[in-house]
């Protein structure tokens, strides 16, 4: 996930000061002394083998490239690449974070540095890290509904006209406990707010939960 090229390190120290004092991690200093000095885990070992959380700090504030996110190598060149500013959904956290995107394509993700949000533009491992399924040739990206016994794919408008008929069938034949609802923990609060209110006030349950684990 992380690549390097000491070969343009400046020794300038921002990726070391970033692991300690904003991620907190202590896991980047430097190395050697004099000519020989070079930033990295201590006693020059490599990420891998390091308590290294790679949560990509550094590689966000490296200035010259020589600490660098690998799958974003030769993806565009930067006044080619366009940002879209998102919420993270890993959690309810609600960090803000910036898509750079390449021919509709994300390449990477940086924190988005504006004032007064939740995470001052940094970011776990997760949310900067955790793109590949936006591409994957197996994400779903229509409603599918079980029809003969077989899942085929449907309008959104169809598929809500069938939970919400499925809803109000079971709700009006067994009661609204009859009914839960499992909230998400990669939604935001303000989406967990409203299914709680949708459970509660539309279906008539408090049988709600939360799943606060990933």
């Amino acid at each position: 996930m992380i690549a390097r090229d000491l070969n343009k390190c400046i020794l300038c120290g921002r990726c070391v000061r970033a692991c300690n004092e904003i991620q907190v991690n202590e896991i980047l200093d430097f190395s050697m002394r004099g000519s020989h000095a070079k930033v990295g885990p201590a006693f020059d070992s490599d990420y891998i083998s390091s308590e290294c959380y790679f949560c990509g700090e550094c590689a966000d504030v490296c200035p010259v490239g020589a600490i660098t996110f690998h799958q974003a190598r030769f993806a565009g060149r930067p006044w080619e690449i366009r940002k879209v500013r998102t919420t993270c959904t890993y959690c309810g956290v609600g960090c803000q974070m910036d898509l750079n995107v390449y021919q509709d394509k994300v390449v990477k993700v940086t924190g988005n540095r504006s004032y007064g949000e939740p995470n001052e533009g940094s970011l776990c491992v997760k949310g900067r890290f955790g793109v590949d399924f936006m591409n994957h040739p197996d994400r779903l990206k229509t409603p599918l509904i079980r029809k003969n016994g077989e899942l085929v794919e449907a309008g959104w408008d169809e598929a809500l006209d069938y939970i919400a008929g499925k809803f109000k069938t079971i709700r009006d034949q067994d009661g609204p406990d009859a009914l839960a609802g499992l909230s998400s923990a990669r939604c935001t609060n303000e989406e967990n707010y409203l299914f709680q209110k949708f459970m509660r006030a539309v279906i008539g349950t408090n049988n709600v939960d939360h799943c606060a684990r990933l």
